[in-house]
């Protein structure tokens, strides 16, 4: 048995344009990938992924079943290289989680880029309905950003990593919030470049629609452990699968504790596949004695030989 380690799948804002496209042109299994994306989405996202524009690319009906498609395909490309590593888990970022499901087998892939695409349209919907946005708290801890969040009337939405938090509502609370944390000495407020308050309760009306599609998709139990984002724990069950995505639409998200809790259990190797490196970033400032290992080009696949 090889080195052990876990698959990472990154979320929305890992979009680049091009990505997926030297996948495409040096393996069959990226191909398969994304021409099947093509027929069943009925436009063209491979030549989103490929060509952009980046305002099109970026939107998020277009950009989560665009990562989750590129994701899929850095996936496949990686299994056909059939290297001798010992996956102990999946887990993914948010909009990853659909990408670890289909890389346990959990959910079919043709299922996943239906659900995604549909995903995004309804949280779109939904922030036309309750507008807002989301900003990262830097050097504030959560029990001062819990208490902001009261004042201010956000919610925190992503707790990604020490010293970051991430807080979502409507954007004069967001602007009141970031005010307020600075007051209480956090070093700055990043706005988010994202459409919407996501990970709060403004996606109610999204998380309703996700549910009673997610009622007609087969998810069967994983063949690889699965991490969730709602809780931070591993998850087997098929209808508590279905729930947890459902959840996350309006829950907070325990990115920091999943990675934490694989640590503990003696991972120290991690697999970004997908576009971007934003993961690694995280991982880096969750435990840098941790090794991300990126896998979303050609040149990735090259170089990697296996874990050191």
């Amino acid at each position: 048995m090889g080195k052990s380690a876990a698959f990472i799948f990154p979320g929305q804002g890992a979009q680049y344009v091009g990505m997926g496209k030297d996948l495409y042109e040096n393996f069959a299994q990226a191909k398969e990938v994304f021409d099947t994306a093509n027929e069943i989405l009925g436009f063209d996202l491979k030549g989103l992924c490929f060509e952009g524009p980046m305002e099109k690319l970026a939107t998020t009906g277009y950009s989560q079943p665009a990562i989750l498609a590129t994701s899929i395909a850095a996936l496949r490309s990686l299994e056909s290289k059939k290297l001798d590593i010992d996956i102990k888990a999946a887990l993914g970022l948010s909009l990853g989680e659909y990408s670890a499901l289909v890389s346990a087998g959990s959910i079919k892939f043709e299922d996943a880029i239906k659900l995604v695409r549909a995903r995004g349209k309804f949280m779109e919907e939904a922030t036309k309905d309750n507008p807002g946005k989301m900003a990262s708290v830097i050097g504030l801890n959560k029990e001062s950003v819990e208490e902001v969040c009261k004042e201010s009337g956000c919610e925190i939405a992503n707790l990604n990593c020490p010293g970051q938090v991430v807080i979502s509502g409507k954007s004069d609370s967001v602007d009141k919030a970031a005010a307020l944390a600075k007051e209480k000495g956090a070093k700055r407020s990043i706005m988010l470049d994202v459409s919407g308050p996501f990970h709060s309760s403004l996606m109610e009306s999204a998380s309703k629609k996700l549910e009673k599609l997610l009622s007609s998709v087969d998810i069967s139990k994983p063949a690889l452990s699965v991490i969730s984002n709602v809780d931070a724990a591993y998850e087997e069950d098929p209808a508590r699968i279905r729930e947890n995505l459902v959840r996350q639409l309006t829950c907070r998200t325990y990115w920091a504790d999943s990675i934490r809790l694989l640590v503990k259990e003696g991972v120290k190797n991690f697999l970004e596949i997908g576009p971007g490196k934003v993961l690694k970033g995280i991982l880096r400032r969750i435990d840098p004695d941790l090794a991300v290992y990126n896998i979303g080009t050609v040149d990735d696949m090259k170089n990697f030989e296996g874990l050191r």
